[in-house]
């Protein structure tokens, strides 16, 4: 069993909810590629979080009440704020990207979000260990040696930087919702960023004219069905899946879906859709996994001493001494972990 704190939570619904994270976020990549071979990228992700966002706030009205559906303004615009980051900055460039990008290069290049988180938090004079800032400079260096002549396959480097900024857009978002009032149940706070960005993305769909030409009668089965399982399984089964796992797994275990997904982007691309990295862009991304892994270990160990530090000792008797917890367990409905790690803030993957 696996053991956090004072609880002890069975292995197999751990490693099954894990299970699909890992492979259900690191598949949205191909899936993203699969819907866009006959939907408009922006109307492909305004259509998928618009119904995943509607669903999911029907499901909390359902079972928790309207009440838990009231915001206040600051809340409301933390969240929608947050979801124009997130959805329009960060998986609206990604779909646009992978029109010119292989789905599992994409995957590598967007997984430097905790590299930009730790990156920005640098420019706010927050201190890091020398490990963190290590890793940090390692991770650019392996998105430098994607950019090297011939690291990254051939692909337009104008896409693949648009992934980057996608990535950075991600960062400022997830560290939005760790320094401003949100609302206090976390699937009502992705409910409003989905919409949120839905709305974004469909209004820039307008702008760019993908309206125009955009007939559904020309889609495919498999664009239509690779919507579907965006909606259904990325952004809605994995998404609870992940929360499940917050409150019942150590964070340290939660957070290997940082470095996991982007492996599975990679090996569904070539399976799924043929496609093949070359040498420095497979080189290029294990440096950045190192890195990422490296970051997300080593910060997750600094919040656990600090936490740990900032506990005020149990009331024992004198003869037993007191137990600090050695990570982090929390309940969905009191606390969100990424508030206070926001390497670890879900982002929309895909």
């Amino acid at each position: 069993m696996l053991v956090s704190g004072r609880r002890s939570v069975h292995r197999a619904p751990v490693w099954a909810a894990l299970g699909v994270v890992y492979v259900v976020w690191g598949s949205t990549y191909v899936a993203v590629r699969f819907a866009i071979e006959t939907l408009p990228p922006l109307i492909t992700g305004g259509l998928r979080f618009l119904v995943a966002g509607v669903l999911m706030l029907t499901v909390v009205g359902f079972r928790r009440g309207r009440s838990a559906l009231r915001l206040t303004p600051a809340q409301f615009a933390t969240a929608a704020g947050s979801g124009l980051l997130l959805l329009l900055g960060g998986n609206g460039m990604v779909a646009i990207a992978v029109q010119k990008v292989p789905s599992g290069l994409a995957a590598l290049l967007a997984s430097c979000l905790p590299l930009w988180i730790v990156a920005i938090r640098l420019v706010l004079r927050d201190r890091s260990g020398a490990v963190t800032v290590a890793g940090l400079l390692l991770g650019f260096a392996g998105v430098g040696l994607i950019f090297l002549p011939g690291g990254g396959s051939g692909t337009d480097p104008a896409y693949a930087g648009l992934i980057v900024l996608a990535s950075l857009s991600w960062a400022v978002g997830s560290l939005l919702v760790t320094k401003l009032p949100v609302p206090a149940d976390p699937l009502v706070l992705t409910a409003v960023e989905m919409l949120a960005g839905a709305a974004a993305m469909l209004a820039v769909a307008g702008v760019r004219g993908e309206f125009t030409d955009f007939a559904p009668t020309a889609v495919t089965a498999r664009s239509w069905l690779a919507l579907a399982y965006l909606i259904v399984f990325g952004s809605l089964l994995a998404f609870t899946a992940y929360l499940w796992l917050l409150g019942r797994a150590p964070v340290s275990v939660v957070s290997t879906y940082a470095y996991v997904n982007p492996a599975v982007a990679v090996l569904l691309g070539s399976l799924l859709a043929g496609e093949r990295l070359t040498a420095a862009a497979l080189a290029g991304g294990l440096v950045i996994l190192v890195a990422v892994a490296t970051v997300v270990t080593t910060e997750g160990r600094r919040a656990r001493r600090a936490g740990a530090a900032a506990q005020p000792a149990e009331s024992l008797p004198p003869d037993r001494p007191a137990r600090r917890r050695t990570d982090s367990v929390v309940s969905l409905g009191a606390s969100r972990p990424w508030r206070r790690r926001p390497y670890l803030r879900p982002r929309p993957a895909g």
